[in-house]
This record gives structure tokens, C-alpha cells and sequence, in this order.
């Protein structure tokens, strides 16, 4: 039995990490639950799954929860600290981390340090502080299991191989909603429209972020330190039909790649399994209704989120801090109707240009020009905004 606790258990990976367990009841159990703000479904988790230690995002969502659970509430904790008391919590042998955005890093932090197997599915903990994190896990012996689809794939395509036989990682990306729109059509396209994943039900944030292919520049960034590669050596390609989830390239000129149906509950199962392989409740993959299987470059030239993703990579230190940083602040101001949908990655190119970059030594640094990052792209948003 594996004792799990689940970083963000009211989004959708995290809704899906449970639905494995309900497949798996004999494996795998919950012991600790953490969200965001959502106390009344984590209220009925609560009831649900009886995790001993809860999580919420703020001392607010904290005492609504109890008053949901009443008499029979567990250990609620309020702010950063549920967060960590969850990652820590001593029967927890794997630690899934689907919190937003850059909420989780602490935590991980904390549960590398108390020896907890990470199946990370935030890769913003990655990219702000992939350094410190690949660090301290390798200083403990602790895996980290990617639970996103394409660095999964890749896990699983490199599976006992010597990481010197590696030409180069392959992400496939959808495209997003907006694929085979021309450039003027892109500067009139709303967050109704953008939030219209062809393929993948998500949160807002990453729907936005696939949308404009940042979500696939941040994968590059993640792939980078889970696989010990360089820039040069991961590319994308855009597969829209999303049943190739990524593919490894030897140095022999072999391809090896991994598909499968487009659910996260496979990529989830497959990190509480490994190294093990257990049935899914899971249809098969058709291969004979697949139909035709596509790739075609990214357009670089609309979605210039992609290629400051790379810049920000080849420059290393903060760099990547502020790209995730102004991304973040650029798509709430896209999703607010603030901000253009073709403005966000100006907001992230005036950020990333105005930053003196350092090295990643100490999770203050981080926090520290992650806060300047924020206030630099609020700047501009605001600029742009006036100016449009």
C-alpha cells in the first residue's frame, strides 16, 4: 500500500490523481489532501478519502473548511504551512503536486527533504528553481517522477537506458485552439475563445498558456533539468491529435515514442506504479480509429512565447524565474479582458529585458526576483494597456 498526498486535490490533475485511486484501492491510499480555495469540494474529499492532515491556501478557506467537515474534521492547517504539513506528513511515501503556478515550491522542497517520492505535475517548481530542486533531491536519493503527459512519455521512453544514448527529446504539443490562425485574427481572439482546448480539459491558466505555446516553452524548461539535456537538444512539434504524448530520439537515429489515450489518469497511475505496471481503467488505445497522425513545426513567428522560453533556458540563473513570473501576471491580465491575447508575450519580453540576471543559489533569490518579476510585468501590462 502507498500512502499518498495530493498538492492541489480539487483541480483537475488532482481530481484525477484520486479517480486512480479509486481504481487502485488496494495500492494506494490518500493520507493527506491540500487546495487552493475550493473548501466545499475538499470538504467532501474529506468525507470521501479521511486524509489525516488538510491543507488550505489561506486561513479564511482553513476555518470554512472545518465548519464543512464539523465534528469530524482532521488536522486543517491554513496558508504555506498546509501546504508543507501535507508534502510532510510522515506515512506519505509519494507526494503529487498539481498546485498552480508556483505555490507548490516550498513544499516540494520540504517533502524532498523529509525523503518523499515527487510526482510533479507543477512545472513552474521546475522552472523557477529547477537548480535547487534537482540538487536536493539527488542529495537525498529522492525521485521525481514527472507526471505531465509529454515528460512522462519521455520517462517512459528512456526506461533503463543510458542517458548518453540521448540525441534529442521530442515534446509534442497540441497547438492549442489557435493552431491555423493567421496573425491579425490572433489580435482579436478573447479568453472564452483561447479557454477552448481542442484536446485537453485543464485549468485556465494552462488552457492560456497551451494557447500560446508557453505551456510547451515551460515543458522545454522542465525537460532540461528532469532529463539532464540542453536547450539544443529538445525540441516541439506540434502533433495535434495528441495520441504520440512525446518521443526520444537515440543517438543511433532511432525514435522511440510512447502513445496512448489522451487521459491524465494514465500519466498519473503510471508514477504511483513505477516501477511497476498496473492494469488502467482506461479504454485502450485504437490504433485502427486513430486515424492519421500528423507533425508540423511550431509558427514561431505568432507564438513568440515558445522562443523566450528558449532564451530563457540558454541564459539560465533567474531568467527563467522572470519568464514564468511575467507569464503569470500577463495571463490573469488576459483573462480579465485587460490585456490582448498577442500583449502577453510583450509584457514577458519587457520584463525578461529589463532583468539583471544572477545565479540560482538560495530559495530567497528566487522569491526575491520572482516579486520583481511580478511588479516589472504589472508595469507593463498597465503600459500596454493604456496605450491600447
Amino acid at each position: 500500500m502507498k500512502n499518498l498526498a495530493i498538492l492541489g486535490s480539487t483541480g483537475s490533475i488532482g481530481q484525477s490523481a484520486l479517480a486512480v485511486v479509486d481504481a487502485h484501492p488496494g495500492r494506494l491510499r490518500v493520507a493527506a489532501l491540500a487546495a487552493g480555495d475550493n473548501a466545499a469540494l475538499l470538504a467532501e474529499q474529506v468525507a470521501r478519502y479521511c486524509p489525516a492532515v488538510v491543507g488550505m491556501a489561506t486561513a479564511e478557506g482553513a476555518d470554512r473548511l472545518r465548519q464543512a467537515c464539523g465534528a469530524n474534521a482532521p488536522t486543517i492547517v491554513g496558508g504555506a504551512e498546509g501546504l508543507v504539513a501535507v508534502a510532510t506528513h510522515p506515512p506519505v511515501d509519494i507526494v503529487i503536486c498539481a498546485s498552480a503556478g508556483t505555490a507548490g515550491l516550498e513544499a516540494v522542497l520540504a517533502a524532498i527533504d523529509a525523503g518523499k517520492t515527487v510526482a510533479l505535475a507543477n512545472k513552474e517548481v521546475l522552472v523557477m528553481a529547477g537548480a535547487l530542486v534537482t540538487e536536493a533531491a539527488r542529495r537525498k536519493g529522492v525521485a521525481i517522477l514527472p507526471v505531465d503527459s509529454e515528460h512522462n512519455a519521455i520517462h517512459q521512453c528512456l526506461h533503463g537506458r543510458d542517458r548518453r544514448e540521448i540525441r534529442r527529446l521530442i515534446l509534442t504539443a497540441s497547438g492549442g485552439p489557435f493552431r491555423e490562425l493567421p496573425a491579425d485574427a490572433l489580435e482579436k481572439v478573447d479568453a472564452d475563445a483561447a479557454l477552448r482546448h481542442p484536446t485537453w480539459r485543464m485549468g485556465r491558466k494552462i488552457t492560456i498558456d497551451s494557447a500560446t505555446l508557453m505551456n510547451k516553452g515551460l515543458e522545454v524548461i522542465e525537460a532540461h533539468w528532469l532529463f539532464g539535456v540542453s536547450a539544443d537538444q529538445i525540441d516541439v512539434v506540434i502533433h495535434p491529435q495528441s495520441i504520440v504524448h512525446s518521443m526520444v530520439e537515440l543517438t543511433d537515429g532511432s525514435v522511440i515514442a510512447q502513445l496512448g489515450v489522451t487521459d491524465m489518469r494514465l500519466p498519473i497511475q503510471y508514477a504511483c506504479s513505477y516501477p511497476e505496471r498496473w492494469e488502467a481503467a482506461l479504454p485502450p488505445l485504437d490504433l485502427t480509429r486513430a486515424g492519421r497522425l500528423e507533425f508540423h513545426a511550431p509558427a514561431r513567428d505568432r507564438f513568440p512565447c515558445l522562443d523566450l522560453a528558449y532564451r530563457a533556458l540558454r541564459t539560465g540563473g533567474t531568467l527563467p524565474v522572470v519568464l514564468n513570473a511575467a507569464n503569470e501576471i500577463a495571463v490573469d491580465a488576459f483573462l480579465d479582458g485587460k490585456l490582448g491575447f498577442t500583449a502577453i508575450p510583450r509584457v514577458i519580453e519587457k520584463a525578461i529585458g529589463a532583468h539583471d540576471v544572477e545565479n540560482v543559489t538560495t530559495l530567497e533569490i528566487v522569491r526575491r526576483v520572482d516579486a520583481w518579476a511580478r511588479d516589472c510585468a504589472r508595469d507593463a501590462a498597465q503600459a500596454l494597456e493604456l496605450s491600447a
